[in-house]
């Protein structure tokens, strides 16, 4: 069974992130991803880039559900107050 901070590792390897949260519980996780790479991307952009990189673990069903909150460093600025 997965385990957070491994669905964690593999989305920090893949993108570097200011901010990077994952919950779960070992077939359904939530994450909050804040990184630079999103600046200009639109919400669809956001999630895709997340899914390419973790491309084969989906398609293997390796990592099952993943929902996503995906920002930019000042949207999370701003989210934050």
């Amino acid at each position: 069974m997965l385990s957070p901070e491994q669905v964690q590792a593999w989305i920090a390897a893949a993108l570097p992130c200011a901010h990077l949260e994952v919950s779960g519980d070992g077939q359904h996780f939530a994450a909050t991803i804040v990184s630079a790479e999103f600046a200009g991307l639109s919400r669809i952009a956001r999630h895709q880039k997340i899914n390419v990189a973790l491309r084969h673990r989906l398609e293997s069903n390796e990592l099952h559900a993943l929902s996503m909150k995906t920002l930019t460093p000042e949207e999370w600025a701003a989210k934050r107050g």
